[in-house]
């Protein structure tokens, strides 16, 4: 599995459902301009996946706050894309998620960022977080069986914007308003002796 972590994020043109139309997106219309949370999960209609894309909706205003869009990508067609977001949530469905997910039929984007287990045909479960700049900051790639923690990703972009600000680095468990550290010698003393 590649490391695209520094790296520019592979760009991509695709068509997304958003609600019950589709809209054509491209990672480059963020660029300079957004944060960007790209997600893969493996199949619509399926079971952890359905708890994700719903977290990551719990979540949107949040992310939103912080200057982020999130896109949603699996390697279903749009037509099934927006049949599942038809369905009600009581039926295991995603009706009342609003942001776009790609179409990844022809499985291009997966391919890119190396996430698509060929022998499947479908996705690991997998989360990019990509800098405005269009670089990749985070990558976090999970078996299928077990699913993600949108707060964790949260976190990750918090701890992007934080070191972009200060210019500090962000120790372990590092939350959104607990301390920071130069990334030197003196810094991480001082942070160990607290």
């Amino acid at each position: 599995m590649a490391v695209l972590v520094g790296k520019q994020a592979p760009d991509f043109t695709e068509a997304a459902a958003i609600g019950q139309t589709t809209k054509t997106v491209s990672l480059s219309d963020y660029k300079g301009k957004n944060y960007v949370v790209l997600f893969f999960y493996p199949l619509d209609f399926t079971f952890v996946c359905p708890t994700e894309l719903h977290a990551f909706q719990e979540s949107l205003k949040e992310f939103e706050s912080r200057g982020a869009v999130v896109l949603g990508a699996s390697v279903d067609s749009a037509h099934s894309h927006m049949a599942w977001l038809r369905t009600s949530r009581n039926d295991g469905g995603i009706e009342g998620v609003t942001y776009p997910i790609l179409a990844d039929i022809h499985k291009r984007v997966a391919r890119a960022y190396d996430v698509l287990d060929e022998a499947e045909g479908i996705t690991y479960r997998a989360s990019f977080v990509i800098d405005k700049n269009g670089v990749v900051q985070a990558q976090v790639v999970h078996h299928r069986p077990i699913g993600r923690n949108v707060e964790e990703v949260l976190r990750l972009l918090d701890a992007l914007q934080y070191s972009e600000e200060h210019g500090e680095v962000c120790p372990a468990n590092w939350t959104k308003g607990k301390a920071a550290m130069k990334a030197t010698r003196e810094g991480v003393t001082g942070y160990l002796k607290k």
